[in-house]
């Protein structure tokens, strides 16, 4: 009898920002899926069909949901890989839940009760992202509504809590904080380096220091790692400056598996 497969060190939610083409969505999602499989690592492709919140009225938001949806179906099917995006108001939920496989809450939408308790009735796993305003032990309350809700299968994020104007800080404690109370914990590495509004019009950002900081919540602690990525940051229309390239996505995971596994977490 062959032994079992050894479970995946993490979860790895990985993509970039916000479809641009169809077609760089899917070469991002081929070579995401394939770099999962050659490390072990258990993935789910991650891309927002609408940026809701962007800085400037005149900011690229996206393809919207009817073409957001078809396009991440498309790549659900053809590539074999679980996807998610955002969701932004209830009226998205029914549409979005035949698609996607793990509806994900903004951070600004965290303590939206509408939106998580029709995110949890859709069957589908729930995470959320924690708000920038939240304490970790807040968290306890969006469970309390999920579960409430009917679902069992939810994730929380970490991604930075505010820290003055057009700044952000994460507070690894609440890593420790959040899971002890009994939730799965995935860390935004991209998110968490944020400048919010620092550019006036749009959100700048440290995506240098990205590696530092899920190198350091790895070793904390953690369930899953969210990490946003394109062939060349600077071109993106949302979050580029805060953005893993794609070519170094191997060296950073290979180096956090590492880490995960010497930390035993």
């Amino acid at each position: 009898m062959s032994s079992p497969a050894p479970k995946s060190p993490f979860l790895l939610i990985a993509g970039p920002c916000v479809i641009e083409t169809e077609a760089l969505a899917r070469e991002i999602a081929g070579n995401l899926r394939d770099l999962a499989a050659k490390l072990g690592l258990e993935f789910i492709f991650k891309i927002s069909f609408d940026k809701a919140n962007r800085s400037g009225a005149s900011s690229y938001r996206g393809v919207g949901l009817e073409e957001g949806l078809r396009i991440l179906g498309r790549i659900k099917a053809d590539l074999g890989v679980r996807v998610t995006t955002d969701i932004h108001e209830v009226a998205q939920v029914a549409p979005a839940a035949e698609v996607i496989d793990l509806l994900q809450i903004p951070a600004f939408l965290s303590r939206q009760t509408d939106l998580l308790v029709a995110a949890a009735a859709s069957g589908r796993a729930v995470n959320v992202k924690k708000g920038q305003f939240l304490a970790p032990e807040d968290m306890d309350n969006v469970a309390e509504k999920l579960v409430g809700s009917g679902c069992k299968d939810y994730w929380f994020t970490e991604r930075g809590t505010t820290f003055g104007y057009h700044n952000l800080v994460v507070d690894m404690r609440g890593l420790a904080t959040m899971r002890k109370a009994g939730h799965r914990v995935i860390f935004d590495a991209t998110h968490s380096v944020q400048r919010p509004g620092a550019l006036g019009k749009a959100t700048g950002g440290d995506g240098h220091l990205a590696p530092v900081l899920a190198r350091a919540a790895d070793a904390a602690g953690i369930d899953g790692l969210f990490l946003e990525t394109h062939p060349n940051p600077a071109q993106s229309p949302s979050d580029g400056p805060n953005m893993i390239p794609l070519a170094e996505m191997e060296p950073l995971l290979r180096q956090l598996i590492r880490i995960h596994e010497a930390a035993r977490v």
